[in-house]
């Protein structure tokens, strides 16, 4: 399974960025994707996922109301908008893949600074 993150980058308090996870047909459309992000020396926290139970949509308390998570099922990709973005929001960020049992994928992150 291959995830492929792209789209981080500098931006300045309040910007915006839309970072991006490609990967195959087979892995989006059975697997539950979603976005985390780490700063070093902190553990993985969850941004933005899709729910299989309902079908719905769950954000970390830190990012609510700023990021939304999108995928595009034709293109095999998934989005994450960041808004208003905060200095505190610096982190490398994760696509993750899991198969709803014990097997669970990483793209190799893309960092995203935001500094002025």
């Amino acid at each position: 399974v291959q995830l492929v993150e792209s789209g981080g980058g500098l931006v300045q308090p309040g910007g915006f960025l839309r970072p991006s996870c490609a990967t195959s047909g087979s892995v989006f459309s059975g697997y539950a994707m979603s976005w985390y992000r780490q700063a070093p020396g902190k553990e993985r926290e969850l941004v933005a996922g899709f729910r299989r139970a309902d079908g719905g949509i769950e954000y970390g308390d830190a990012v609510k109301g700023r990021f939304t998570i999108d995928r595009d099922d034709a293109q095999n990709t998934l989005y994450l908008e960041l808004n208003l973005l905060k200095p505190s929001d610096t982190d490398v960020y994760y696509c993750r893949a899991w198969d709803y049992g014990q097997l669970v994928y990483w793209g190799q992150g893309t960092q995203v600074t935001v500094s002025s």
